[in-house]
Protein backbone atom coordinates (compact mmCIF):
# COMPACT_ATOMS: atom_id res chain seq x y z
CA UNK A 1 0.00 0.00 0.00
CA UNK A 2 1.44 3.30 -0.78
CA UNK A 3 0.94 6.78 0.86
CA UNK A 4 1.47 10.60 0.16
CA UNK A 5 4.55 12.16 0.90
CA UNK A 6 3.43 14.89 4.02
CA UNK A 7 1.33 11.18 5.51
CA UNK A 8 4.70 9.46 5.22
CA UNK A 9 6.20 12.52 6.44
CA UNK A 10 3.35 12.53 9.94
CA UNK A 11 4.96 9.12 10.59
CA UNK A 12 8.47 9.70 10.36
CA UNK A 13 8.20 12.86 12.66
CA UNK A 14 6.59 10.10 14.92
CA UNK A 15 9.91 8.42 14.75
CA UNK A 16 12.08 11.38 15.35
CA UNK A 17 12.90 12.02 11.85
CA UNK A 18 13.54 15.76 10.54
CA UNK A 19 11.58 16.60 8.28
CA UNK A 20 10.12 20.25 7.36
CA UNK A 21 7.23 21.88 8.50
CA UNK A 22 4.22 21.45 6.05
CA UNK A 23 0.36 20.99 6.05
CA UNK A 24 -1.91 19.43 3.33
CA UNK A 25 -4.42 21.46 1.42
CA UNK A 26 -7.31 20.63 -0.73
CA UNK A 27 -8.16 23.82 -1.95
CA UNK A 28 -6.33 27.25 -3.33
CA UNK A 29 -7.54 28.91 -0.40
CA UNK A 30 -6.44 26.61 2.18
CA UNK A 31 -2.86 26.09 0.40
CA UNK A 32 -2.63 29.64 0.69
CA UNK A 33 -4.09 29.46 4.64
CA UNK A 34 -0.87 27.02 5.51
CA UNK A 35 1.42 29.07 3.56
CA UNK A 36 0.33 31.93 6.27
CA UNK A 37 0.60 29.66 8.97
CA UNK A 38 3.90 28.72 8.41
CA UNK A 39 5.42 32.26 8.32
CA UNK A 40 8.27 31.84 6.08
CA UNK A 41 9.62 33.95 3.39
CA UNK A 42 9.59 30.90 1.30
CA UNK A 43 7.54 28.45 0.52
CA UNK A 44 7.27 25.18 -1.31
CA UNK A 45 4.23 23.81 -3.45
CA UNK A 46 4.03 20.24 -4.02
CA UNK A 47 1.64 17.85 -5.85
CA UNK A 48 0.35 15.33 -3.55
CA UNK A 49 -0.20 12.00 -6.12
CA UNK A 50 1.40 8.17 -5.76
CA UNK A 51 3.61 8.45 -8.11
CA UNK A 52 7.60 9.77 -8.04
CA UNK A 53 9.01 12.10 -10.54
CA UNK A 54 6.89 15.07 -9.92
CA UNK A 55 9.32 17.88 -9.74
CA UNK A 56 10.12 17.19 -13.68
CA UNK A 57 6.20 17.16 -14.39
CA UNK A 58 5.52 20.25 -13.13
CA UNK A 59 4.42 18.63 -9.59
CA UNK A 60 6.64 21.13 -7.24
CA UNK A 61 7.40 24.73 -6.94
CA UNK A 62 8.90 27.64 -5.30
CA UNK A 63 6.86 30.37 -4.11
CA UNK A 64 8.29 33.19 -2.69
CA UNK A 65 5.53 35.44 -1.32
CA UNK A 66 1.74 34.40 -0.82
CA UNK A 67 0.54 35.27 -4.43
CA UNK A 68 2.77 32.96 -6.20
CA UNK A 69 1.44 30.40 -3.32
CA UNK A 70 -2.17 31.14 -4.82
CA UNK A 71 -0.98 31.29 -8.82
CA UNK A 72 0.93 27.80 -7.93
CA UNK A 73 -2.13 25.69 -6.18
CA UNK A 74 -4.18 26.96 -8.87
CA UNK A 75 -1.94 25.89 -11.78
CA UNK A 76 -1.44 22.30 -9.93
CA UNK A 77 -4.74 21.68 -8.20
CA UNK A 78 -6.29 19.65 -10.94
CA UNK A 79 -3.63 19.47 -13.23
CA UNK A 80 -2.82 15.71 -14.61
CA UNK A 81 0.36 15.41 -14.20
CA UNK A 82 2.42 12.57 -16.23
CA UNK A 83 5.72 11.17 -14.81
CA UNK A 84 7.71 7.96 -15.47
CA UNK A 85 6.15 5.88 -12.96
CA UNK A 86 1.90 7.41 -13.80
CA UNK A 87 1.85 6.09 -17.18
CA UNK A 88 0.72 8.00 -19.87
CA UNK A 89 -2.63 8.56 -18.93
CA UNK A 90 -1.26 10.44 -15.87
CA UNK A 91 -2.98 11.07 -12.03
CA UNK A 92 -4.95 14.32 -10.94
CA UNK A 93 -3.76 16.07 -8.29
CA UNK A 94 -6.28 16.77 -5.76
CA UNK A 95 -4.33 17.66 -2.36
CA UNK A 96 -1.28 19.64 -1.99
CA UNK A 97 1.55 19.98 0.74
CA UNK A 98 2.41 23.52 0.99
CA UNK A 99 6.18 23.00 3.24
CA UNK A 100 8.32 25.86 4.47
CA UNK A 101 11.42 26.29 2.37
CA UNK A 102 14.92 25.14 3.39
CA UNK A 103 18.11 26.43 2.78
CA UNK A 104 19.59 23.09 0.76
CA UNK A 105 23.29 22.67 1.15
CA UNK A 106 24.12 19.55 -0.38
CA UNK A 107 21.44 16.64 -1.30
CA UNK A 108 21.92 12.69 -0.40
CA UNK A 109 19.63 9.48 -1.18
CA UNK A 110 18.72 6.97 1.67
CA UNK A 111 16.75 4.29 1.65
CA UNK A 112 15.59 0.81 3.23
CA UNK A 113 14.29 -2.28 1.27
CA UNK A 114 13.73 -5.87 1.63
CA UNK A 115 16.46 -7.62 -0.37
CA UNK A 116 14.87 -10.73 -1.49
CA UNK A 117 18.32 -12.16 -2.28
CA UNK A 118 19.59 -12.14 0.99
CA UNK A 119 16.19 -12.21 2.95
CA UNK A 120 17.26 -9.18 4.79
CA UNK A 121 16.28 -5.33 4.83
CA UNK A 122 19.23 -3.36 3.15
CA UNK A 123 20.28 0.20 4.07
CA UNK A 124 21.44 1.85 0.69
CA UNK A 125 23.22 5.44 0.18
CA UNK A 126 24.41 7.73 -2.42
CA UNK A 127 25.83 11.26 -2.76
CA UNK A 128 24.13 11.79 -5.92
CA UNK A 129 20.44 12.75 -4.07
CA UNK A 130 17.63 14.58 -5.39
CA UNK A 131 18.04 12.22 -8.98
CA UNK A 132 16.60 8.57 -9.19
CA UNK A 133 18.25 6.13 -7.53
CA UNK A 134 17.76 3.49 -10.77
CA UNK A 135 20.16 6.13 -12.67
CA UNK A 136 22.51 6.90 -10.47
CA UNK A 137 22.73 2.29 -10.54
CA UNK A 138 22.70 3.07 -14.43
CA UNK A 139 25.27 5.45 -15.16
CA UNK A 140 27.00 5.08 -12.15
CA UNK A 141 26.79 2.55 -9.69
CA UNK A 142 29.91 2.68 -7.81
CA UNK A 143 28.37 6.26 -6.12
CA UNK A 144 25.63 3.29 -4.16
CA UNK A 145 26.61 2.19 -0.96
CA UNK A 146 24.98 -0.75 0.61
CA UNK A 147 24.48 -1.93 4.62
CA UNK A 148 23.31 -5.65 4.97
CA UNK A 149 21.12 -5.90 8.51
CA UNK A 150 21.13 -8.42 10.67
CA UNK A 151 17.30 -8.83 11.46
CA UNK A 152 18.44 -9.66 15.12
CA UNK A 153 20.69 -7.01 15.48
CA UNK A 154 19.00 -4.47 13.65
CA UNK A 155 21.03 -1.67 12.19
CA UNK A 156 24.15 -1.15 14.42
CA UNK A 157 25.22 2.31 14.51
CA UNK A 158 28.65 1.44 13.58
CA UNK A 159 27.09 0.57 9.98
CA UNK A 160 25.24 4.07 9.84
CA UNK A 161 28.42 5.79 10.21
CA UNK A 162 30.25 3.97 7.71
CA UNK A 163 27.30 4.76 5.09
CA UNK A 164 27.20 8.29 6.38
CA UNK A 165 31.37 8.67 5.77
CA UNK A 166 30.88 6.66 2.63
CA UNK A 167 28.21 8.78 1.10
CA UNK A 168 30.30 12.04 2.32
CA UNK A 169 28.11 13.48 5.02
CA UNK A 170 30.42 16.54 6.49
CA UNK A 171 32.01 15.29 9.61
CA UNK A 172 30.72 17.24 11.93
CA UNK A 173 27.16 16.03 11.09
CA UNK A 174 27.88 12.29 10.75
CA UNK A 175 26.28 12.22 14.63
CA UNK A 176 23.30 13.87 13.17
CA UNK A 177 23.14 11.65 10.10
CA UNK A 178 23.34 8.48 12.61
CA UNK A 179 20.31 9.11 14.17
CA UNK A 180 18.30 10.03 11.44
CA UNK A 181 19.10 6.66 9.77
CA UNK A 182 18.34 4.98 13.22
CA UNK A 183 15.11 6.37 13.34
CA UNK A 184 14.71 5.88 9.74
CA UNK A 185 15.30 2.44 10.26
CA UNK A 186 12.78 1.60 13.61
CA UNK A 187 9.94 3.25 11.36
CA UNK A 188 10.47 0.80 8.49
CA UNK A 189 10.60 -2.28 11.23
CA UNK A 190 7.79 -1.49 13.50
CA UNK A 191 5.02 -0.47 10.29
CA UNK A 192 6.00 -2.96 8.23
CA UNK A 193 7.16 -1.16 5.32
CA UNK A 194 8.62 -2.68 2.65
CA UNK A 195 10.11 0.59 1.34
CA UNK A 196 11.73 3.34 3.00
CA UNK A 197 13.27 6.17 0.51
CA UNK A 198 14.32 10.16 1.23
CA UNK A 199 15.55 11.11 -1.74
CA UNK A 200 16.79 14.05 -1.15
CA UNK A 201 17.78 13.67 2.78
CA UNK A 202 19.62 17.59 2.67
CA UNK A 203 21.84 19.05 4.73
CA UNK A 204 20.79 22.78 5.28
CA UNK A 205 23.03 25.93 6.04
CA UNK A 206 22.52 25.88 9.47
CA UNK A 207 23.66 22.35 9.98
CA UNK A 208 20.94 19.93 9.36
CA UNK A 209 20.25 16.81 8.60
CA UNK A 210 16.78 16.79 6.93
CA UNK A 211 14.18 14.07 5.33
CA UNK A 212 13.29 16.64 1.89
CA UNK A 213 10.86 13.92 0.33
CA UNK A 214 9.77 10.76 1.89
CA UNK A 215 8.22 7.77 0.12
CA UNK A 216 7.06 5.03 2.35
CA UNK A 217 5.11 1.86 1.07
CA UNK A 218 3.76 -1.17 3.32
CA UNK A 219 3.44 -4.60 3.12
CA UNK A 220 -0.33 -5.25 2.56
CA UNK A 221 -0.26 -8.31 4.31
CA UNK A 222 0.26 -6.60 7.60
CA UNK A 223 -2.32 -3.95 7.26
CA UNK A 224 -4.26 -5.68 10.34
CA UNK A 225 -1.90 -4.84 12.49
CA UNK A 226 -1.30 -1.20 11.26
CA UNK A 227 -4.53 0.37 11.95
CA UNK A 228 -3.04 3.79 11.80
CA UNK A 229 -1.71 3.11 8.31
CA UNK A 230 -4.86 1.81 6.87
CA UNK A 231 -6.25 5.43 7.77
CA UNK A 232 -4.15 7.11 5.16
CA UNK A 233 -5.41 4.46 2.47
CA UNK A 234 -6.39 6.88 -0.52
CA UNK A 235 -8.91 5.11 -2.89
CA UNK A 236 -8.73 7.70 -5.52
CA UNK A 237 -5.31 7.31 -6.37
CA UNK A 238 -5.76 3.23 -6.58
CA UNK A 239 -7.54 1.02 -9.30
CA UNK A 240 -11.66 1.13 -8.79
CA UNK A 241 -11.08 -2.82 -10.03
CA UNK A 242 -8.41 -3.50 -7.65
CA UNK A 243 -10.23 -1.60 -4.67
CA UNK A 244 -12.99 -3.85 -5.82
CA UNK A 245 -10.95 -6.90 -5.58
CA UNK A 246 -10.13 -6.17 -2.23
CA UNK A 247 -13.05 -6.57 -0.86
CA UNK A 248 -13.45 -9.61 -1.73
CA UNK A 249 -10.27 -10.93 -1.22
CA UNK A 250 -8.93 -11.56 -4.85
CA UNK A 251 -5.43 -10.29 -5.76
CA UNK A 252 -5.84 -8.29 -8.97
CA UNK A 253 -3.43 -6.18 -10.55
CA UNK A 254 -4.28 -4.06 -13.92
CA UNK A 255 -2.31 -4.75 -16.89
CA UNK A 256 -2.47 -3.17 -20.24
CA UNK A 257 -3.51 -6.31 -22.26
CA UNK A 258 -6.63 -7.62 -23.50
CA UNK A 259 -6.92 -10.85 -22.39
CA UNK A 260 -8.34 -11.54 -19.33
CA UNK A 261 -7.06 -13.94 -17.19
CA UNK A 262 -8.71 -15.64 -14.13
CA UNK A 263 -6.55 -18.37 -12.57
CA UNK A 264 -6.02 -20.06 -8.83
CA UNK A 265 -2.55 -19.73 -7.30
CA UNK A 266 -0.21 -16.63 -7.85
CA UNK A 267 2.60 -19.03 -9.34
CA UNK A 268 -0.07 -20.33 -11.98
CA UNK A 269 -1.27 -16.63 -12.76
CA UNK A 270 2.34 -15.49 -13.57
CA UNK A 271 2.94 -18.77 -15.79
CA UNK A 272 -0.86 -18.01 -17.94
CA UNK A 273 0.44 -14.93 -18.26
CA UNK A 274 3.69 -15.70 -19.39
CA UNK A 275 2.24 -18.12 -21.98
CA UNK A 276 -0.34 -15.70 -23.24
CA UNK A 277 2.35 -13.38 -24.36
CA UNK A 278 4.75 -16.54 -25.77
CA UNK A 279 1.94 -17.04 -28.20
CA UNK A 280 1.31 -13.29 -29.18
CA UNK A 281 -1.24 -12.00 -26.51
CA UNK A 282 -1.45 -9.12 -23.95
CA UNK A 283 -2.76 -10.52 -20.38
CA UNK A 284 -5.33 -7.36 -19.27
CA UNK A 285 -4.57 -8.38 -15.59
CA UNK A 286 -2.91 -10.88 -13.14
CA UNK A 287 -5.87 -12.31 -11.17
CA UNK A 288 -5.61 -14.96 -8.43
CA UNK A 289 -8.82 -16.20 -7.21
CA UNK A 290 -6.70 -18.00 -4.62
CA UNK A 291 -7.11 -21.86 -3.10
CA UNK A 292 -10.87 -21.67 -1.62
CA UNK A 293 -12.92 -19.36 -3.59
CA UNK A 294 -16.89 -20.00 -3.76
CA UNK A 295 -18.93 -19.57 -6.69
CA UNK A 296 -19.72 -16.22 -5.57
CA UNK A 297 -16.01 -15.22 -5.49
CA UNK A 298 -15.35 -16.28 -8.76
CA UNK A 299 -18.92 -14.43 -10.15
CA UNK A 300 -17.15 -11.62 -8.49
CA UNK A 301 -13.83 -12.04 -10.36
CA UNK A 302 -15.86 -12.65 -13.84
CA UNK A 303 -17.34 -9.17 -13.41
CA UNK A 304 -14.14 -7.53 -12.75
CA UNK A 305 -12.32 -8.48 -15.28
CA UNK A 306 -15.15 -7.76 -17.46
CA UNK A 307 -15.33 -4.17 -16.18
CA UNK A 308 -12.02 -3.17 -17.78
CA UNK A 309 -13.17 -2.30 -21.08
CA UNK A 310 -9.58 -3.72 -22.72
CA UNK A 311 -10.75 -7.09 -22.60
CA UNK A 312 -11.74 -8.76 -25.93
CA UNK A 313 -11.48 -12.33 -24.29
CA UNK A 314 -10.98 -14.29 -21.22
CA UNK A 315 -8.71 -17.43 -20.09
CA UNK A 316 -9.97 -19.52 -17.14
CA UNK A 317 -7.27 -21.34 -16.39
CA UNK A 318 -7.54 -23.49 -12.50
CA UNK A 319 -5.84 -26.19 -11.45
CA UNK A 320 -8.22 -28.17 -8.65
CA UNK A 321 -6.45 -28.99 -5.61
CA UNK A 322 -8.09 -27.35 -3.00
CA UNK A 323 -10.14 -25.51 -5.03
CA UNK A 324 -12.96 -27.92 -6.30
CA UNK A 325 -13.45 -27.81 -10.27
CA UNK A 326 -17.17 -28.09 -10.61
CA UNK A 327 -17.06 -24.63 -8.16
CA UNK A 328 -15.33 -22.82 -10.50
CA UNK A 329 -17.75 -24.29 -13.33
CA UNK A 330 -20.88 -23.05 -11.61
CA UNK A 331 -18.84 -19.65 -10.84
CA UNK A 332 -18.05 -19.20 -14.42
CA UNK A 333 -21.98 -20.45 -15.52
CA UNK A 334 -23.43 -17.57 -13.10
CA UNK A 335 -21.02 -15.44 -14.33
CA UNK A 336 -21.64 -15.40 -17.81
CA UNK A 337 -25.03 -15.34 -16.87
CA UNK A 338 -25.33 -12.35 -15.22
CA UNK A 339 -23.07 -9.95 -17.51
CA UNK A 340 -24.49 -11.49 -20.50
CA UNK A 341 -20.78 -12.05 -21.79
CA UNK A 342 -20.50 -11.44 -25.58
CA UNK A 343 -16.63 -12.05 -25.90
CA UNK A 344 -14.34 -15.11 -26.01
CA UNK A 345 -14.48 -17.44 -23.25
CA UNK A 346 -11.50 -20.10 -23.21
CA UNK A 347 -11.43 -22.47 -19.52
CA UNK A 348 -9.04 -25.24 -19.22
CA UNK A 349 -9.60 -26.99 -16.13
CA UNK A 350 -7.66 -29.89 -14.25
CA UNK A 351 -8.00 -31.62 -11.08
CA UNK A 352 -10.26 -32.45 -8.24
CA UNK A 353 -13.46 -32.78 -10.10
CA UNK A 354 -12.73 -32.13 -13.39
CA UNK A 355 -14.97 -34.07 -15.18
CA UNK A 356 -18.00 -32.98 -13.13
CA UNK A 357 -16.52 -29.10 -13.93
CA UNK A 358 -16.25 -29.94 -17.47
CA UNK A 359 -20.30 -31.10 -17.51
CA UNK A 360 -21.08 -28.73 -16.25
CA UNK A 361 -19.73 -25.85 -18.84
CA UNK A 362 -20.90 -28.42 -21.28
CA UNK A 363 -24.71 -28.32 -20.39
CA UNK A 364 -24.57 -24.61 -19.45
CA UNK A 365 -25.76 -23.70 -23.17
CA UNK A 366 -23.04 -21.00 -23.52
CA UNK A 367 -20.41 -20.39 -25.94
CA UNK A 368 -17.17 -21.39 -24.29
CA UNK A 369 -14.37 -23.21 -25.87
CA UNK A 370 -13.23 -25.86 -23.58
CA UNK A 371 -9.12 -26.14 -23.92
CA UNK A 372 -7.30 -29.86 -22.79
CA UNK A 373 -3.84 -28.22 -21.53
CA UNK A 374 -2.22 -24.33 -21.00
CA UNK A 375 -0.94 -24.00 -24.00
CA UNK A 376 -3.59 -25.38 -25.96
CA UNK A 377 -5.91 -22.11 -23.68
CA UNK A 378 -3.50 -19.85 -24.77
CA UNK A 379 -3.20 -20.54 -28.07
CA UNK A 380 -7.03 -20.53 -28.26
CA UNK A 381 -8.20 -17.35 -27.04
CA UNK A 382 -5.11 -15.24 -28.74
CA UNK A 383 -6.84 -16.80 -31.86
CA UNK A 384 -10.55 -16.16 -30.86
CA UNK A 385 -8.99 -12.50 -30.03
CA UNK A 386 -7.04 -11.66 -32.74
Amino acid sequence: MNIHEYQGKEILRKYGVTVPNGKVAFTVEEAVEAAKELGTQVCVVKAQIHAGGRGKAGGVKVAKNLEEVRTYASEILGKTLVTHQTGPEGKEVKRLLIEEGCDIKKEYYVGLVLDRATSRVVLMGSEEGGTEIEEVAANTPEKIFKEEIDPVLGLMPYQARRLAFNINIPKELVNQAVKFMTSLYNAYIEKDCSIAEINPLVVTGDGKVIALDAKLNFDANSLYRQKDVLEYRDLEEEDPKEIEASKYDLSYIALDGNIGCMVNGAGLAMATMDIVKHYGGEPANFLDVGGGATAEKVTEAFKIILSDPNVKGIFVNIFGGIMKCDVIAEGVVEAAKQVGLSIPLVVRLEGTNVDLGKKILSESGLDITAAESMADGAQKIVSLVK
